[in-house]
């Protein structure tokens, strides 16, 4: 029997290779996984649906020889569909909600060997920066269960940070990624647009904003995960240029002297609790220390206007939601099982003219323009990934707040995530700082498009200056 502590020392390659070399099974690793859930999600609300048989099954049938075969795994529960599978998307609204079919992303997770036991908890239709929905309740940070694990990829950040998991299925449209890793104390990466697969049903989610990756507990975990399920599928409208090799290659290998652009506000210009800053500034001398060039600069861009913007595409699809899943049930959108705040974007989008949605869908472009050309003269961005440390839970209110408002209030928590989705550009958060009271702060660092190889091979190089893997909550 595998015991807690051997499982939590390792991450998912060394799993993977401790089943490969038969010291222990797929399935007393599963199992493990399974004992650490039912002791700790009841605290912390991570896991909204368990699929332990159909788990144990696959296990038992054989998980093939993939990077990752045999080691436990979680999805986001949040339109990442498996075939049988209710996919609840944080909303009453989709109760009853049978997967179809895979998800293109799925099905190449499976390939790699994963076995997934269980969907994680998200904000409602992935909205929010903290994930809380009236449909399953809140999830508690590890750290401290009073407060918010992020979202929307909230469960996903908790189970990994709690030692379920060593690492889980995220999607990021906004944040969804970064924002819980850096609240959970992990390595969360946002690939480029186009880098892993929509398919089958969409070509892109939320214009090019979203895509799935994973949020882990080590940088290499992170790059062969990425090497398991990037690529276009067929019929993909676009897709992210091709690695020169595989992205755990680039764990370990020397960055290089890089010049590294240091930003101490948001790029909304609004300063940074002091934390926060203080954590860009640390991050900053000890980038300086590894030899990097550093210096003060950030794009100047219209971020008011661009927040606009991804409000036109966010409401769009909302409300392109609503009618596809109300049609379903044979009813028109009327609001019943949403949350006020999805529900008021959606009658948004509802109200928007295709002038709007072209203009916003130009304005990304615009930025991805200026993201390019500073990505000429520097080589990263280095800020922070939240505006402050992991705040209370209830501090934010979808169920009560108007869309508008709680739009408001989520960007002001948001200094600098969103802007990366909108310019298609990779970002990453990486846990290099505490505060005193023992809360995570994520440093945020993003580079050019296509750069993921440039990200992997600094994380990689943060990873061993400033090791985080075995800080863990006392949970």
């Amino acid at each position: 029997m595998l015991g807690f502590d051997d499982y939590i020392r390792h991450d998912a390659l060394g799993l993977a290779e401790l089943i490969r070399s038969r010291e222990v099974s797929a399935a007393e690793v599963l199992e493990a996984a399974l004992a650490r859930a039912d002791a700790v999600n009841p605290r912390i609300n991570a896991i909204v649906r368990r699929l332990d048989d159909r788990a144990r099954r696959a296990v038992e049938a054989g998980t093939g020889e993939g990077p990752f075969a045999g080691v436990p795994f979680l999805f986001k529960d949040l339109y990442t569909f498996e075939a049988g599978v209710p996919a609840g998307n944080g909303s009453r609204f989709w109760d009853g909600f049978v997967a179809p079919a895979d998800f293109t992303y799925v099905a190449r997770c499976r390939a790699a060997g994963l076995a997934s036991f269980g969907r994680t908890a998200t904000s409602e239709e992935g909205i929010s920066v903290s994930t809380e929905p009236v449909a399953t309740g809140p999830t508690r940070n590890p750290w401290d269960p009073e407060r918010t694990a992020g979202g929307s990829s909230g469960g996903a950040a908790a189970a990994a940070a709690a030692g379920i998991v060593p690492m889980a299925h995220g999607s990021d449209g906004g944040g969804s990624i970064r924002i819980p890793a850096a609240q959970c104390g992990l390595f969360g990466l946002k690939p480029s647009r186009g880098r892993t697969p929509m398919g089958p049903f969409v070509g892109e989610g939320w214009a090019g904003l979203a895509c799935s990756h994973a949020i882990t507990r080590s940088v290499r975990d992170s790059a062969a995960m990425l090497d398991a399920t990037a690529g276009p599928e067929v019929g993909d409208p676009y897709a992210a240029p091709l690695p020169l090799r595989p992205f755990a290659q680039e764990v370990g290998a020397d960055p290089g002297r890089l010049r590294v652009a240091l930003h101490l506000t948001g790029l909304d210009g609004v300063a940074l609790d002091p934390e926060n800053r203080r954590a860009v500034e640390q991050a900053g001398r000890l980038l300086a220390d590894l030899g990097h060039q550093v210096e003060e600069a950030a794009p100047e861009i219209e971020a008011e206007a661009l927040n606009r913007a991804i409000m036109v595409i966010v409401a769009a699809n909302a409300w392109n939601t609503a009618a596809y899943r109300s049609a379903e049930l044979g009813r028109e959108p009327d609001g019943t099982g949403y949350e006020r705040a999805s529900w008021e974007i959606a009658l948004t989008g509802r109200t928007l003219t295709a002038p709007e949605y072209a203009s916003a869908v130009a304005s990304f472009h615009r930025a991805g323009r200026i993201f390019g050309r500073f990505f000429e003269r520097h080589d990263v961005l280095v800020s922070t990934t939240m505006r402050r440390p992991p705040f209370p839970l209830g501090t934010l209110r979808p169920a009560e707040t108007g869309g508008e408002e709680f739009a408001r209030q989520c960007h002001a928590e948001m200094p600098v995530t969103h802007f990366f989705n909108m310019t298609g550009c990779p970002a990453m958060s990486v846990p290099l700082h505490w505060t005193d009271g023992g809360l995570p702060v994520g440093i945020h660092i993003g580079a050019g498009y296509g750069r993921e190889d440039l990200l992997f091979r600094l994380a990689g190089q943060l990873e061993a200056a400033h090791p985080w893997f075995d800080r863990r909550p006392a949970l």
